[in-house]
């Protein structure tokens, strides 16, 4: 049995993040899951940034699909 799995059944269980929102009131919980949001946006965003950095042809042949897409769609 790889000790990963051992570590596992041995931990405690500790309650999900969603047990201790739960609890709190609807604005708290709210704000805490904009808060949330608002930090996967910016790690999603810093991410594509250093892609695009490290990756300048696949960038630019993205950024030109992406006009095309916008030349092509019909309002």
């Amino acid at each position: 049995m790889p000790d990963g799995e051992q570590q596992k059944r041995d931990r405690p269980d500790t309650p999900a993040p969603q047990d201790a929102e739960g609890r709190q009131d609807p604005q708290q919980a709210d704000a805490a899951r904009r808060r949330r949001r608002a930090q996967f946006l910016r790690e999603l965003h810093e991410a594509k940034a250093l892609r695009d950095r490290v990756q300048p042809r696949r960038a630019r042949a993205a950024r030109m699909r992406q006009a095309m897409r916008m030349r092509t769609f019909r309002w």
